[in-house]
């Protein structure tokens, strides 16, 4: 398995389940701790755990919701896209009995993995895409044949319905297999764009910038490009600006980094379909606990009658953001 990061070590037994096997830890490198007294620990686990998208919004507000509850909070995962290493993880975590655990749902690959956290009777929610195939407890995060839509009407919009038009992302991934198909479903609609390719970036910005700076090449009266990552932006934006087209070929893309609000402000992208990160790990923190201390009981005994009492499914919903309101957000970090 690749090197682990931790950005918060595992320490403290979980409250009402077996001690940990200290064991399944000793290939897992201790970064940092919260809170030493508290008992109850709750885990998060991504991949691509530096990307800083998850660490300024995901991490962030993991880590100002443990404070406010007075628990651990442990945040882990490979450095790198890496789903394999992703599920190695997960598998170790188990190990340990945490108190709840909050899966990034990267890959449907993940269902067998979550499933054996569920059987191990860890309350077990996944967050920002769902795992269907999975017994997961609860789902928290966007829908993002939506996040696709959006993006086509906009470009529809922009375009006037004419033009050529391109887009990228990680191909192969149920959320955003879901959001081309979005995109798609609209453009089908407006017989006057002509949609010349589907690109797979890896979420890597040298990849973004390569693929659109070929497509420019090839398609020199290409008129948009639409980006399915958090870096997919800031590719497709460097790219045109080298090619002294800014605003001439039209971008939109997801999340709401800095750089990408940046590239709003300074017109090289028209707009962005941002997610309500903090919420869907806020509140999927939350159901965790609230499993745990069992805040709202349906029945005399939910396990016994088979009831998971939180919410199976909630859709955060999307921000529209664009040169008429990126100062909104421009003015306003993400909260810490």
């Amino acid at each position: 398995m690749k090197r682990i990061v931790i950005l918060l070590a595992l320490l403290a037994a979980a409250c009402e389940l077996p001690p940990r096997n200290t064991a399944t830890t000793t290939a897992l490198r201790t970064a940092d701790t919260t809170l030493t007294g508290a008992v109850e620990e709750y885990v998060m686990v991504t991949t691509a755990v530096t990307m800083p998208m998850y660490v300024n919004h995901d991490q962030a507000t993991f880590r100002r919701w443990g404070e406010k509850r007075g628990v651990r909070v442990s945040i882990l995962g490979p450095a790198d896209w890496d789903v394999p290493a992703q599920i190695s993880t997960i598998e170790e975590v188990i190990g340990t009995r945490p108190s709840g655990l909050l899966i990034n749902g990267t890959d449907p690959a993940l269902g067998p993995v979550i499933d054996k956290a569920v059987a191990a009777g860890i309350p077990t929610v996944v967050y920002d895409s769902d795992i269907p195939n999975s017994r997961r407890h609860a789902f928290l995060g966007t829908d993002w044949y939506q996040i696709g839509k959006m993006q086509g009407e906009e470009m529809v919009r922009l375009l006037n319905g004419r033009g050529k038009i391109a887009y990228m992302g990680i191909l192969g991934l149920t959320n955003m297999e879901a959001g081309f198909q979005g995109l798609l479903d609209v453009v089908k609609k407006h017989p006057g764009i002509e949609v010349v390719g589907k690109f797979d970036d890896k979420a890597n910005v040298e990849e973004a910038t390569r693929i659109t700076s070929d497509l420019l090449a090839a398609h020199p009266d290409l008129a948009g490009l639409c980006g399915f990552d958090s870096n997919s932006g800031p590719g497709i934006a460097l790219a045109v600006q080298e090619a002294g087209k800014a605003g001439k070929v039209k971008i939109t893309t997801v999340d709401w980094e800095p750089e990408h609000l940046q590239l709003v402000k300074a017109g090289v992208i028209q707009m962005l379909a941002g997610q309500k990160r903090e919420l869907f790990t806020w509140y999927g923190a939350q159901f965790l606990y609230d499993m745990v201390h069992q805040t709202n009981r349906l029945s005399g005994n939910d396990a016994r009658a088979g009831l998971t009492n939180v919410p199976a499914t909630v859709n955060t919903g999307l921000i529209r953001i664009t040169r008429e309101n990126v100062d909104e957000f421009l003015n306003t970090a993400p909260a810490q």
